[in-house]
């Protein structure tokens, strides 16, 4: 029979107790049409990446699922009808994995993911408040423009920026020249 591993999603709003509830209720879909949930998980109230549906955190749950393709078919579709369920995702695996998920471990068995000390760092040594560092070679002194924050542009000063004053264009006709002032009664 096809193994799978599946993950959904539920409301915030919703208690424990309910999300228990949809557990069951998803897990009785899947026997009553052959199968069986060989794990059921609970991982809790998490944030999620980005909203879901108006939801910045859900609860999370997780089954082990041997069981015939129309049983995790059946499931899904009335994951997808319920307002409850946020999101889900089915994976088919070729073997159940026993031992508890990677977010059931805690935080010591997860291997050296200490994150308090960071240890030696790789052989590297602490980097402490940096000093000067002189390694990077001396910086090239500050311009003394009074742009504030940025630069560049073209609008930065006199017709000029970090490049220079622009070039005239050559593909437009020249603009023509200035008319003579007209003054008053013909004299000059």
């Amino acid at each position: 029979m096809p193994r799978y591993e599946h993950t959904f999603l539920a409301r915030q709003d919703i208690t424990q107790q309910q999300v228990t509830g949809l557990m069951n209720a998803y897990k009785a879909v899947i026997e009553e049409l052959g199968g069986k949930v060989a794990k059921t998980e609970y991982w809790g109230l998490k944030s999620t990446a980005y909203k879901i549906k108006k939801n910045r955190r859900a609860h999370y749950a997780f089954f082990n699922i041997e069981a015939p393709h129309a049983a995790v078919l059946e499931m899904e579709r009335q994951m997808g009808i319920s307002t409850d369920i946020l999101r889900f995702l089915t994976v088919r695996v070729e073997e159940l994995d026993e031992k508890p998920s990677i977010m059931m471990r805690k935080q010591d068995e997860r291997g050296d993911r200490d994150r308090g000390d960071r240890g030696d760092r790789d052989g590297r040594p602490d980097r402490g408040d940096r000093g000067d560092r002189g390694d990077r070679g001396g910086r090239p002194p500050r311009r003394d423009h009074d742009r504030g924050f940025g630069g560049g542009g073209f609008r930065d000063g006199e017709g000029g920026g970090a490049r220079g004053p622009r070039p005239p264009r050559t593909d437009a006709p020249a603009a023509p020249a200035p008319a003579a002032p007209v003054t008053a009664g013909g004299e000059e």
